[in-house]
């Protein structure tokens, strides 16, 4: 903090401070004296609460003096459960299984191995892009903020706003993606068991909306996610570790040869390139190594987001590398029939090589359920990050009734309404599945693009503004440019292939839908901008004439939680 506001501390007159689960309400935005009187009864009962609640004052005060927003949530998230937000959505390992089906038949086992390998290097570069924004400017509208920090002031604010329709549809669509594959494997599990039946669209459909309608309510309360997230991180591991183990040990040993694995193509896209369908069949590896800024987007609730959330990225990376490449390696070792799989009426190509591997029906379905699981651990993590995008975009004014997106919900300490929004959209987001046989396909390639397209706004900017901006505790110098540059070049390579269609010839039918959601998004976001958006959207500037006022109020918490410290020692 600068010396101006040490001080001033010392010379205003003390304020009351914030009590229990409130310290969220210093201030709504553009409002001031709005402050509780709790917090000294609750210091003196317990000194070790008041000193992490001094903690989170002053990382408070850095927010407050860098940005000039109000910091509204507690900083609960540890770097443990920051970790479990990263990995636990994007989840490689469980990526590989949930999106099977959207890869193994655009080149077989050797395609999803070896994408692994190019989608994870090229994860690293936008692990290091994300870090090292987030470590130098940490705001829980991340990609959003730092658009409009970095571009030039005249451009600022449409960039941010662009930014953040990218950020809050792909957060979305993310997690209307995992609630469809926990969907299709609990149907696959019953097709398992009937192989005379055959999957209908609408089946998959209603099993997909329940499951998002049951998940509503672990994201209505702030107190529990950190260790949500933190057992979602867990259960993945433990599920990864058990189905390796069980399938690689119930096998009878007469495993695939590595001409299989790792040489053998098998194109059943109809494309007649098979570099085309090497290339649409990228979506698989490039969704298990998705949503890398998620991390990012919870920076106002960690104590320390400057450090921490770098690590959680790179984390991220690191676990989902090592996790996804051997995982994928023991399965494709495992399998014994690929055209069984290719074949099978239950939609889930990894249930089908648990079923050849174990020779049990029973062992498949128990090995699916930990695969359930983690799908549902990682959904409720996505709704967490998408509910931080929605309501960090909206105290900008970025969204239609942005006033109610932005309000957290002081009986639950969350941001209850932005969480229901996010949601709201993953329901409608399910009926493009009615429509389409590919349709799982679209929802994974625009989830996949659009947050790709977010995190290239704000980095084309870094590119220029390296050596002008201020730089936070995680730097990497010449080798950050290169990692900036690899960012845009994967984003603008995926955005382009992905959006070719993933089967080939294209009928109304099979037809991918990922441009067609692009199109729509992108004329309803330019409609919004040029009639709301442009004349509401709050700029940096507005932000600067309430620094002030907000400085002072958390310092004087900061004052009062010291004394209180000190009287207790």
């Amino acid at each position: 903090m600068s010396d101006s506001i040490e001080k001033k501390d010392s010379n205003s007159p003390r304020r009351a401070s914030f009590g229990k689960g409130e310290i969220h309400n210093i201030l709504s935005n553009r409002v001031t004296n709005h402050v509780t009187t709790n917090l000294d009864a609750l210091a003196v009962a317990d000194d070790k609460k008041a000193e992490r609640l001094l903690k989170e004052a002053q990382a408070n005060l850095e927010l407050v003096a860098e940005t000039g927003y109000s910091p509204e949530l507690r900083r609960n998230f540890s770097i443990i459960s920051l970790l479990g937000i990263g990995f636990g959505i994007t989840n490689s390992w469980f990526g590989i299984s949930g999106s099977l089906v959207a890869g193994i038949s655009s080149g077989g086992p050797m395609m999803i191995i070896y994408g692994i390998i190019i989608v994870a290097i090229f994860s690293v570069f936008i692990g290091i892009t994300l870090s090292e924004l987030s470590s130098a400017y940490p705001n829980a509208a991340a990609q959003i903020y730092w658009a409009q920090k970095l571009a030039p002031p005249k451009y600022a604010r449409a960039c941010a706003y662009f930014t953040g329709i990218l950020s809050a549809a792909g957060s979305t669509f993310t997690t209307a993606s995992v609630n469809m594959t926990s969907a299709t494997a609990i149907v696959g599990m019953y097709m398992l068991h009937h192989p005379e039946k055959t999957i209908q669209r609408w089946q998959v459909f209603i099993v997909y909306e329940a499951i998002t309608i049951l998940l509503v309510f672990f994201n209505i309360y702030e107190k529990p996610l950190p260790m949500i997230s933190s057992t979602t991180l867990y259960t993945s591991l433990f599920s990864f570790v058990v189905i390796t183990i069980v399938v690689l040990s119930m096998h009878d040993g007469d495993f695939q040869s590595p001409h299989f694995v790792f040489v053998e193509f098998n194109n059943g896209t109809g494309w007649s390139s098979s570099a085309i369908a090497f290339i649409v069949g990228l979506i698989n590896p490039n969704w298990s190594f998705s949503c890398l800024d998620a991390a990012t987007h919870i920076a106002e609730e960690s104590l320390s987001p400057a450090t921490d959330i770098p690590k959680a990225i790179l984390g991220t990376v690191a676990i989902g590398f090592i996790t996804s490449f051997t995982y994928s390696i023991a399965m494709f070792f495992s399998i014994k029939n690929l055209d069984d799989i290719l074949s099978s009426n239950t939609g889930v190509p990894i249930l089908d090589i648990y079923y050849q591997a174990t020779n049990s029906k029973a062992a498949a379905v128990g090995l699916e359920f930990l695969i359930l699981l983690t799908s549902l651990g990682c959904s409720i993590g996505c709704s967490t990050w998408a509910s931080r995008i929605i309501y960090s975009f909206s105290r900008d004014n970025g969204l239609p009734l942005s006033r109610l997106w932005a309000k957290v919900d002081s009986r639950t300490g969350n941001v209850v309404n932005a969480h229901l929004l996010s949601n709201f959209w993953v329901m409608v987001i399910g009926c493009i599945y009615l429509g389409s046989s590919t349709a799982y396909n679209s929802i994974l390639i625009s989830c996949v693009t659009f947050l790709l397209l977010s995190y290239l706004i704000p980095t084309v900017f870094l590119v220029f503004k390296r050596n002008k901006i201020r730089h936070g505790p995680f730097w990497l110098n010449g080798f950050g440019l290169v990692a900036n540059v690899g960012l845009i070049v994967w984003a603008i390579f995926a955005f382009v292939f992905y959006n070719f269609p993933t089967v080939m010839p294209v009928s109304g039918s099979n037809m991918n839908y990922s441009s067609a959601v692009f199109g729509v998004c992108l004329i309803f976001s330019v409609i919004d901008w040029t009639l709301r958006g442009k004349h509401q959207y709050t700029s940096l500037e507005e932000r600067e004439k309430v620094k002030d006022e907000l400085a002072s109020q958390v310092s004087n918490q900061i004052t009062n939680i010291q004394s209180i410290v000190s009287n207790r020692h």
